[in-house]
């Protein structure tokens, strides 16, 4: 039951991007009078599990959940339709736009999804509040590093003041800085201390211990603040506000990850709590899935409150920020010394992230997280996708020159190429994970 909630959510995510970003093509067209022949959520490779034509557009659903499309007239595209392209231009067509015209019709989706995540921050931040953990609330007694961090320079009760000059304020973005970053400063024993990360430290981190190889130096307990109503926690009688101090006797200062019950499957656990000051022990049965159905506070957590107006600069930052943070990563998948190529995630892989249970406010923060991380990688100038189709427009715009449509047809099918070989790439490596960690 909590892996389906997990899929849910992601093919709720996914649609929900995938109409808007094609949308934003859609509606560019339409402005345009260029003809939608097609408008599809997500690949309706060989056959669809929906369609009805309603005008010009066909509209329906496909049976793959690798995006979608709009298939507009006269222009050669995802469904490689080259027919049309031998029969004189007509004025509903694409490719009988101006150059600026099919330009902007080329970004409608991008624009879309950008403006999608500063809509969505500011509903949340108006909502919920802008939640982080404070960097120097979670490093006020110090840090703890695994065996990798340490290897690299780092040592238990460095406090980072620095990373390539900045201080970053968020902690999980402090740890995502190092990695993208190459000069650490640390605050040891009151002396600063200059930490340089080569590629092959990233790499070493990234293979052994990922984002977990820094932690709190002295987490002693964690709150419980949400249940899942109906889950394992609550029939066992966990409450919000429940202070979790150890698990079958072990104290949660001693658990190098956490609470992780992975090794507890269909077990039943001890969980040693404090309910107001006074010590309770709760008997509670893990599931399938090595987990009770809960959701601790972060150490450190704080949070921000707006209004809708005041929610809005705020929501433009972090959009501007998720960008950023996108190009940083981009540039280390492209140093394989790193290989932080491994990491790259699948929608299978994504949705292993998606939480057991339903969290309406993460799931709108991550669906804005990777509405920016759409628009990126939409942005990239790989033919067959929107950044591809944009930069020949551009080059056209600048030299007057057009891209024959023999030319575009090898150019379209050498990006579709590229493209599935690196889809296949990934989603097998996400599922011979997925395999190997439910054979282990």
């Amino acid at each position: 039951m909590d892996t389906l909630t997990q899929i849910a959510q992601l093919v709720l995510m996914l649609s929900i991007l995938v109409i808007l970003h094609e949308f934003g093509h859609y509606i560019a067209a339409k402005i345009f009078k260029v003809r939608v022949e097609k408008f599809y959520l997500f690949m309706d490779a060989g056959f669809s599990l929906f369609k009805k034509k309603i005008g010009e557009t066909e509209w329906g659903i496909g049976w793959l959940p690798l995006g979608g499309y709009v298939k507009l007239s006269g222009m050669i595209d995802e469904s490689m339709d080259k027919e049309q392209m031998k029969s004189p231009p007509q004025p509903w067509e694409f490719r009988s736009k101006p150059a600026w015209q099919r330009l902007i019709i080329m970004l409608g989706g991008i624009i879309v999804n950008i403006v999608l995540a500063w809509f969505i921050y500011t509903a949340v931040y108006a909502t919920y509040g802008k939640k982080y953990v404070s960097t120097e609330l979670i490093q006020k007694e110090g840090l703890a590093f695994g065996e990798t961090g340490k290897s690299v320079g780092f040592q238990d009760g460095d406090k980072i003041l620095s990373v390539d000059g900045k201080f970053q304020k968020r902690f999980d973005r402090m740890i995502l800085d190092i990695l993208l970053g190459d000069k650490v400063v640390v605050d040891r024993n009151g002396e600063k201390v200059e930490i340089t990360l080569t590629d092959e430290d990233k790499k070493a981190i990234l293979d052994k211990e990922g984002k977990g190889f820094v932690q709190p130096l002295k987490v002693t307990s964690t709150t419980v603040e949400q249940v899942v109503p109906g889950s394992n926690a609550e029939k066992a009688g966990l409450q919000e506000e429940d202070i979790i101090k150890g698990v079958n006797g072990v104290p949660y200062a001693e658990m190098e990850a956490g609470i992780d019950l992975s090794g507890f499957k269909n077990d039943t656990v001890t969980l040693n709590i404090e309910r107001n000051n006074k010590p309770i022990d709760l008997k509670a049965v893990v599931s399938e899935e090595g987990t009770l159905g809960f959701r601790h506070r972060a150490t450190g957590l704080i949070t921000e409150h707006y209004n809708f107006f005041t929610a809005i600069p705020k929501a433009v930052e972090e959009s501007y920020f998720l960008l950023v943070y996108n190009v940083k990563q981009f540039k280390l998948i492209l140093r394989p010394s790193t290989g932080a190529y491994k990491h790259v995630k699948s929608p299978v892989g994504i949705a292993t992230l998606m939480p057991t249970a339903w969290d309406w406010e993460f799931f709108w923060k991550f669906t804005a997280l990777f509405s920016i991380g759409l628009a990126f990688m939409n942005l990239l100038p790989i033919p067959g996708l929107d950044g591809g189709h944009a930069i020949f427009t551009i080059a056209e715009m600048i030299t007057g020159r057009r891209l024959g449509d023999k030319a575009a047809g090898v150019v379209q099918t050498i990006g579709m190429i590229i493209l599935l070989t690196l889809m296949v790439l990934v989603f097998g490596k996400d599922i011979y994970e997925i395999i190997m960690k439910n054979l282990g």
